[in-house]
């Protein structure tokens, strides 16, 4: 059994699973000040309240898998792009924050408005320049980091930065699309329009400048024979879109936070693509990085025991919490 190849893909499941559910509950701070009246901004929190920090549980397990398990890419990526994680985490804590002090004030609401959208916008960016500076190529000299302090501040960093937080809003107006309904939901749906044109184009962007980044990366996407295995992404992302467009137009409650999520998919997929084998391009393979068997089976222990419990507790979690949210009330079944 390969085992650094199958925790490669319950990583980056948990990457992925961080992405699409922390993805819409920050999307909808994104949103915050563009959503009306306070009731709507009331109305949008109620909806991520109760799932919000069970979201962020996948953050915990992508990162803590990458330290215990491919500890050699950990120790490389890591110092490459402290600012951006620093920034994200900081964000992160003040979001949380506004979330627990938001509703205790009436006189300081404004504060913990704004920190709920700054530490929203500032934690999805960071976390698309980290990704940015990831698919640019990280300088690696033996086995260290060997490039600057400000080597992740790039224009292709900042444009998959500005990629993500736009993504997130797309994810956090579909959500309230799904969630809420009345006036906030007809806002939500507006929003919805211009973030997915918007994620459509960054996700073109982002894309095209991809392969004059690394001439591999151009082998892989326009090459005989390649083009064949992997001309079905760009082809669902375009099926994607379609129905995310349809459905907004036909008023859809739910098609169009699951084709949200179906984009989102598909670029992940798209960067796998990108960048297997390797996990640090263009040096360092998944192989290379990973600890000794020995861990990794020691690990995946105790993996298919909380993966599961995990999957199951978020499962019910959405379950109980299914129904609309109604202004002033929360939830309904």
């Amino acid at each position: 059994m390969d085992l650094p190849l199958l925790w490669a893909f319950i990583i980056a499941f948990a990457v992925l699973a961080y992405v699409l559910l922390d993805g819409f509950d920050l999307g909808t701070g994104i949103l915050f000040p563009f959503l009306g009246r306070h009731e709507n901004r009331d109305t949008a929190m109620n909806s991520v309240a109760p799932i919000w920090d069970g979201n962020e549980t996948w953050l915990i397990l992508g990162g803590g898998g990458l330290f215990a398990v491919f500890p050699l890419a950990y120790a490389i990526i890591m110092p490459a792009i402290y600012a951006p994680i620093i920034a994200m985490l900081l964000a992160l804590i003040f979001r949380g924050v506004a979330f627990e002090y938001r509703f205790k004030t009436v006189r300081g609401r404004f504060l913990w408005d704004a920190s709920y959208f700054i530490g929203s916008v500032v934690a999805a960016l960071s976390q698309g320049i980290a990704l940015g500076t990831l698919v640019q190529g990280i300088d690696v000299s033996g086995r260290a980091y060997a490039g600057g302090w400000f080597d992740w501040l790039t224009p292709f960093s900042l444009l998959t930065g500005v990629a993500v937080v736009v993504g997130y809003a797309l994810l956090g107006s579909t959500w309230l699309v799904m969630k809420t309904e009345g006036e906030i939901q007809g806002v939500a749906r507006r929003y919805a329009f211009i973030t997915g044109a918007g994620t459509l184009a960054l996700i073109g962007a982002v894309s095209l400048w991809m392969p004059f980044l690394d001439p591999e990366f151009y082998v892989r996407w326009f090459a005989m024979p390649q083009i064949f295995y992997v001309a079905p992404v760009p082809v669902l992302v375009a099926i994607a879109a379609f129905s995310l467009f349809q459905s907004l137009a036909k008023g859809a409650h739910h098609r169009p936070f699951l084709s949200a999520a179906a984009l989102f998919t598909l670029s992940f997929i798209g960067l796998g693509i990108n960048f297997y084998p390797h996990i640090i391009p263009p040096d360092i393979t998944i192989w290379d990085a990973a600890a000794p068997d020995s861990s990794l089976k020691f690990l995946l222990v105790g993996a298919s025991v909380l993966i599961p419990m995990i999957l199951a507790y978020t499962g019910y979690a959405y379950y109980v919490f299914r129904g609309k949210i109604v202004e002033g009330e929360g939830y309904h079944h």
